[in-house]
């Protein structure tokens, strides 16, 4: 292990770590807090190997730190493949690598309890779609619950320091992780219920009586408990998973999506590393340009494939200011070392998208952040058997749905980047969309219910006006006919 890389000062934030815990790593004794994760602590201490390639032994890292990935799976008291990014540390934890394969304990003293629930809506994820829909669900009558396998709800919201820009109705002027603050105070004061660390696993339709059924598990202190939720209507917020770069060497430890460093930083307050390069210079790569300066890292370039600046003119412009460089029309070529990251070569590229040579240059860096796009996280709605299609403009597969958020499934939901990849404010009102058109069809509060989905759909409508969203809205359309002849089809 190596020296401990928590962050003791930052400009926003205040790091509330709790109460020092001791566990076992490889057998040996080692330290954290009672509010990081095992990945988090393991990283604070100096561990960057997180598992080994099945095929080549090569060193791997962790990657997305929020549970959508393989990189950080270990062997924690004996249980194979648990996700150490979103398990809480907890005292005198053993844990170890696990090699190419999980292979289950000969014996096992877990603690199972079962627990059925009925609700008329449950809602998978906490991000700001998730809590939006179950704000405006319960605010007009209706039963949720929300779970989330995550340990802190706010979704992405709890890793960003920006301030936000827009109306205020979605919460314009303040920060992301203050955002999420005030949502769940919100959600609380309607008395909304949600669960974290609680993993939805499969999907049952219930053919006799037309509702359905979700099994969850949720980690316990002394156990797991099964949750059987028969719930009649189902939204779906799981949000999106980082898209991945080939590139020679990309596996090393050091190489990490730019979502899995907010995590770690942001959230947990562990310094990534010292000195970085950020791929792609849309949204997330320069927002999360700032926020490594706000850690204390430096950062030597920003690369971006494309002849323009993907994102808002107004982070590419912070960043300038700092004397960050943006490199336009400039890829990676290759990661250096051979543990982990001691460096990048990078080069110029053609308008064919083509390295031209003899433009290659080094960079000293210690972190490579992979920051080109997100792809719709849909392995629960395609389980559910949800109808799919191919939409370029919101990122590649989706679930087909409708202008209410419904799929072709009669009483399932999605909304958020589940549905297409957008932004936080359109998330929220999406859910706010759900949330009041499934009490219009429940018969709650219906004139509220109608008004309240009316004047999201107008706000939604004016924010895809823009010209980084005109794509989004051209998607949606999309998406709404091939529902529409989806639904004719079944007549």
């Amino acid at each position: 292990m190596e020296k401990e890389q928590r962050i003791l000062r930052h400009p926003i934030l205040d790091f509330k770590r709790g109460r020092k815990v001791n566990f076992q790593f490889e057998g040996k004794r080692a330290a954290g807090y009672e509010n990081e994760s095992i990945a988090a602590a393991l990283f604070a201490s100096g561990v960057k190997v997180f598992r080994k390639s099945k095929r080549f032994d090569h060193p791997e890292g962790w990657f997305c730190g929020i549970g959508k990935c393989s990189s950080c799976l270990m062997r924690v008291n004996g249980i194979p493949s648990v996700r150490t990014c979103i398990t809480p540390l907890r005292e005198e934890m053993r844990v170890e690598l696990q090699g190419a394969k999980g292979v289950l304990p000969d014996e096992s003293n877990i603690r199972v309890a079962r627990k059925e629930k009925h609700v008329q809506v449950l809602i998978i994820g906490s991000g700001p779609a998730g809590l939006e829909a179950g704000i405006v669900s319960r605010k007009l009558g209706l039963s949720i619950l929300i779970i989330d396998e995550n340990p802190i709800p706010g979704g992405q919201l709890i890793k960003q320091t920006h301030k936000f820009f827009g109306s205020k109705e979605e919460y314009a002027g303040l920060r992301g992780f203050e955002i999420a603050r005030v949502m769940l105070a919100e959600l609380k004061k309607y008395k909304g219920m949600y669960l974290t660390e609680t993993s939805a696993i499969g999907y049952y339709a219930e053919a006799k009586t037309g509702k359905h059924k979700f099994l969850a598990v949720q980690e316990q202190d002394d156990g797991y408990q099964l949750l059987e939720v028969n719930a009649d209507n189902i939204v779906i917020t799981s949000g999106a998973n980082e898209n991945y770069l080939p590139f020679a060497k990309n596996y090393l430890p050091g190489v990490y999506g730019a979502g899995g460093v907010q995590t770690l930083m942001n959230v947990y307050g562990v310094k990534p590393g010292n000195e970085a390069l950020i791929i792609g210079a849309g949204n997330v790569g320069l927002i999360v340009g700032y926020q490594l300066l706000q850690a204390g890292v430096e950062v030597q370039a920003v690369i971006e494939a494309m002849p323009h600046v993907g994102g808002y003119f107004v982070h590419a412009s912070k960043l300038a200011r700092l004397g960050v460089p943006i490199l336009l029309r400039h890829t990676i070529k290759e990661a250096k070392g051979e543990k982990y990251v001691n460096g990048a070569t990078i080069v110029e590229i053609d308008e064919n998208m083509q390295p031209i040579e003899g433009t290659e240059r080094e960079l000293d860096v210690d972190l490579i952040l992979i920051a080109v796009g997100l792809s719709s996280a849909t392995r629960i709605p395609f389980q559910v058997g949800c109808e799919k299609m191919f939409v370029a403009e919101l990122g590649g597969w989706v679930p087909v749905h409708n202008e209410n958020m419904e799929t072709a499934i009669e009483g399932i939901y999605v909304a958020g980047d589940v549905s297409g990849i957008a932004e936080a404010s359109t998330a929220m009102l999406e859910g706010r969309i759900v949330g009041a058109a499934i009490a219009e069809k429940e018969g709650c509060n219906i004139e509220e219910a109608g008004e309240i989905k009316k004047d999201a759909l107008s706000e939604l409508n004016k924010l895809r006006e823009s010209s980084l969203l005109e794509a989004v809205a051209t998607g949606k359309r999309k998406c709404q006919q091939r529902w529409s002849e989806v639904k004719s089809h079944e007549k």
